[in-house]
Formats: structure tokens, C-alpha cells, sequence
């Protein structure tokens, strides 16, 4: 009898077939057909699609199988990177700066709700627009190159961060704050007693997550927006010499610097949570 009752407890419940369901199934179903369809219909020309696919995998055995240094050295590649990781550290520390300062107003426990509201709104806009396009529109007044590239990152990352940092804000208890305010405490000392200790985790683990995000742009931005940089150096090897070995040695370089950046961030966020 106690078997009996142990697996009518450990039966999954079926959630029973309602509207919702049937919209996500059909939608699924609608992409999977526009997906065959447009494969079916794709205007292909003269290329062959299994030609392509067996030409593709060998660009990737010759890329990543038989990389090496052609038009740079191995040094030169050392310092470009280095000149990207530059630009992203830059960009992440003016945006996490300016938008731990505006997410205490953005955040409802701790500012008005039109003020909050009106943030939130805004830092919304900066965000569906993508990264490229901020740094193309600020191109067009500082002209294509590292300014344009670190103002138009920055003003993504600024909205990034802004909604990051005042969601971790709102999670703090409202009782800790009701009793700073009934000790006498005002707004400046609850954000620097109460509100920056508490959050800190958050703020170290989205900052760094942001400085990961914006390595990966800054390389792409190098190409782009001619920012200098590894990315530039990718662009050169990919479109200008079309060097398949020389673009492989290029992303072993991104990837050995985008490992031992999550290696560094995992190492700092596991010591502030020890220390915690």
C-alpha cells in the first residue's frame, strides 16, 4: 500500500491541452515549413549545395588544422589582442560606472516609479538596438575608429548594465531598508551600507559577464568600424588576403584570451563568495 501511495506521488502531471499550447505547436510547425521551403526555393545559381557543404568543412580542416603566421608575427598578434582587450576593459569600466549610478534610480525600492519607469523605458531603446549600429550612428560624428567604437559600445553596455544592476537592487529586503531609514539613515548611506554590500556578487558577476560580452564585440568592432585590434587583423586575413590558415590562428588567439578571461572571472566571483 505505502509502494502504491509512493508512486501515485511520483506520477508526472500532464498539463492538460489549452490555447497556449496549440499556438506555441503551430508556431513551431509554421518555422519549420518556412525553413524547408526557403531551403527549397533558395535561389542557389550555379552552386552546387553538397559541393558547398564538403567546401565548407574543408575550410574549416584547413582553418583550424593547419594554422599559421603569415603577414604577422606571433608577437604582433599578442600585442592586437591586447589592444582589443583594451577596448573592451575600457568600455566596460566607463559603462559599469555610469550605469551603477543611474541603476539606483532605476531601481523601484529605491527611487520613484515614474523616475524608475522613465529609466527603464529608455535604457529598453539602448538595448534593442545592436551594438554595431550604436557605434555606426556615433561613427558618423567622430568618424570610423577606436572613438567611435568605444562611445557606441559603452552606450550599449551602459544599458546592459542598467537593468542588471537595478533588478539585483530590487531583490534586496525592504526590511533592511525600513530600518536604516527609521535609525535616521539617509538615501546616500542605505546605498553605501545596505545596498552596494549586499549586491556586490551580482554587480562583480554581471560586470565581468558584460566584459566578456564586449571582448567578442570589440573584435568584431575592430573589422567593422576599423577599430584596430585583432578583429582588424581577422578582417585583412578573411577578406583582403584570404588566408584560411591565418584566419584559424587568429581565432585560437580569441579563444585562448576568452577562456582565460571566464577562468579569471570564475576564480574572482568563487574568492568574493569565500570571503562572503
Amino acid at each position: 500500500m505505502n509502494s502504491f501511495h509512493l508512486n501515485e506521488k511520483k506520477r508526472i502531471k500532464v498539463k492538460p491541452f489549452n490555447k497556449a499550447s496549440l499556438i506555441i505547436q503551430l508556431t513551431i510547425i509554421s518555422l519549420v515549413l518556412v525553413t524547408i521551403y526557403t531551403f527549397i526555393s533558395f535561389d542557389y545559381s550555379d552552386i552546387n549545395l553538397f559541393e558547398g557543404i564538403i567546401s565548407t568543412f574543408q575550410n574549416v580542416k584547413i582553418m583550424f588544422l593547419e594554422p599559421h603566421f603569415k603577414h604577422f608575427s606571433f608577437v604582433t598578434a599578442l600585442y592586437q589582442v591586447m589592444i582589443t582587450l583594451g577596448l573592451a576593459f575600457l568600455t566596460t569600466l566607463f559603462g559599469a560606472l555610469i550605469a551603477l549610478f543611474l541603476g539606483f534610480f532605476a531601481a523601484r525600492n529605491l527611487s520613484s516609479k515614474p523616475v524608475s519607469a522613465a529609466i527603464k523605458g529608455f535604457v529598453a531603446v539602448i538595448r534593442s538596438v545592436p551594438t554595431v549600429l550604436w557605434v555606426l550612428i556615433f561613427a558618423v560624428a567622430a568618424g570610423l575608429g577606436s572613438v567611435a567604437a568605444v562611445i557606441g559600445m559603452t552606450f550599449h553596455t551602459v544599458g546592459y548594465l542598467i537593468k542588471a544592476y537595478s533588478e539585483s537592487f530590487e531583490e534586496l529586503d525592504e526590511g533592511v531598508i525600513e530600518a536604516l531609514k527609521a535609525s535616521g539613515a539617509n538615501w546616500w548611506q542605505i546605498i553605501f551600507q545596505a545596498v552596494i554590500p549586499s549586491s556586490m556578487t551580482y554587480i562583480i558577476s554581471w560586470t565581468f559577464l558584460r566584459f566578456e560580452v564586449n571582448f567578442a564585440v570589440a573584435v568584431a568592432m575592430g573589422a567593422a568600424a576599423g577599430a584596430g585590434g585583432i578583429g582588424f587583423d581577422m578582417f585583412m586575413a578573411s577578406g583582403f588576403y584570404f588566408d584560411l590558415r591565418e584566419v584559424g590562428v587568429i581565432t585560437y588567439f580569441v579563444l585562448a584570451f576568452a577562456i582565460a578571461l571566464e577562468l579569471i572571472a570564475t576564480k574572482v566571483k568563487t574568492n568574493l563568495k569565500t570571503s562572503a
